[in-house]
């Protein structure tokens, strides 16, 4: 059930009117790693991105971030399932931002610049605009879901509610 809320506030987020990069997909696949069975958590953010991007259309480095949301699915559940401190959910968020900013940007440079040194240099440079939009929406986004998520699981204490709330996760 959570998996199935998470790709729809997914897509949601990434269709209604938005700054550049200020979707939350990479928060997205970290709580879905952290805290879903490890055999689905890494496919939500790429459900997210390939039935949005269906409708938004589809570009050049699609594969890049595809593949980046995959590996950010993985991260979640490689560094946050045991230990979910906040410091420890800020961080990996940021490094997950970072993570994505250079594989798609690398794509990027692949597919409109001019394969030299010079030509990556530029469009890393290029790209540093998109990164703050990035870092905020994840960043607040990993602090709403981790956060609500911990502060139901300590307060629901009804079996019937906890069932319903935490179906499907790890």
């Amino acid at each position: 059930m959570i998996a199935y809320l998470l790709i729809l506030l997914g897509i949601l987020l990434r269709l209604v009117p938005h700054a550049a990069n200020m979707a939350p997909v990479a928060a997205i696949a970290l709580f879905a790693g952290a805290y879903l069975d490890r055999r689905i958590a890494p496919w939500v953010p790429l459900a997210i991105m390939v039935a949005s991007d269906l409708v938004i259309g589809l570009h050049d480095v699609v594969f890049y971030t595809w593949g980046a949301f995959l590996l950010t699915g993985f991260m979640g559940v490689f560094t946050l399932r045991e230990k979910r401190t906040p410091a420890r959910v800020m961080g990996v968020t940021a490094g997950a931002s970072i993570l994505f900013f250079l594989i798609t940007n690398f794509g990027v440079w692949l597919a409109w610049y001019p394969r030299t040194f010079a030509g990556l240099a530029d469009c890393y440079v290029k790209a540093l605009p998109f990164i703050r939009n990035t870092l905020a929406s994840n960043l607040i986004a990993a602090a709403v879901l981790f956060g609500v998520y911990e502060l139901l699981a300590r307060t629901v204490k009804k079996p019937v509610a906890r069932k319903v709330l935490f179906a499907g996760s790890a």
